[in-house]
């Protein structure tokens, strides 16, 4: 039986023309710039988060302040206001909360929002905190809550717009996010501030729903990890492309 002759499968490949070159090395310049970019744009997005975790660290931990005044609430932002530790004293509008369906640790139920009548006649919807489905009873008759005036404190949050996938519903009272421009709208509140105010636990009876302070304040920060990957892929690109020059250097070394 003759043997089959494989002395062309050692032989060296020829070397890469000048079109092949320059498309691999524009490919190159290409992967290793987006990447490098992308890298950048994380450290970017690294400081960013930071900053906005320590700021919102040092709003939720500080005394509580005043609320923004009626004057000031259309410069009231997320980046300067949300999250601040504020104290504000009113009679609650029982007759007009609105129950806005939630998940939280302790089951499915509602946040209870409550408009609270400043001494200057305006209005701040109030989450005073979290209740079971099963808060109001078969009745729909929900437990009174304080009358008179009482005295709050919690942290601004910014008004909710409506989901993707789930939207408010006034007509048959359902609610999915604390939208307060819609809410306001739905209960014939009028003067109503554009913000509302996460009641904390010390806000509410011990023992009873309500249960405020659960405000949940999670801000992912996965920034490096994304950044320690982008820039190794550049220093892959990197690498490859040295390889891949070296072996056509050697190649036309060893042919010329």
């Amino acid at each position: 039986m003759a043997l089959q002759d494989t002395s062309h499968y050692d032989a060296p490949r020829a070397p890469r023309g000048p079109v092949a070159l320059i498309l691999l090395a524009l490919l190159a310049a290409a992967l290793f710039t987006g990447f490098i970019s992308l890298g950048n744009w994380q450290v970017h997005r690294l400081a960013w988060k930071r900053a906005l975790i320590a700021r919102v660290d040092s709003r939720v931990h500080a005394l509580p302040i005043a609320l923004p005044a009626h004057d000031q609430w259309a410069g009231v932002t997320a980046e300067k206001d949300e999250y601040l530790h504020v104290r504000l004293t009113g009679v609650f509008l029982h007759e007009r909360q609105t129950l806005v369906w939630t998940a939280t640790d302790e089951g499915s139920g509602y946040w209870v929002m409550t408009p609270l009548r400043l001494a200057d006649a305006s209005i701040v919807l109030v989450n005073r905190g979290f209740a079971p489905a099963d808060w109001c009873g078969r009745d729909g008759h929900c437990v009174p809550g304080p009358a008179g005036e009482v005295t709050v404190t919690g942290l601004l949050r910014m008004s909710e717009a409506p989901t993707l996938f789930r939207h408010n519903d006034s007509a048959h009272n359902s609610w999915y996010t604390r939208d307060v421009a819609a809410i306001a709208t739905a209960r014939g509140l009028h003067d109503v501030a554009p913000y509302f105010v996460d009641a904390d636990a010390a806000s509410g009876s011990s023992g009873q729903w309500p249960e405020g302070g659960k405000t949940v304040i999670n801000f992912p920060n996965n920034h490096l990890s994304y950044l320690i990957t982008w820039y190794l892929l550049a220093l892959m690109v990197l690498g490859a492309s040295m390889y891949v020059g070296y072996d056509e250097y050697r190649l036309r070394r060893r042919l010329g």
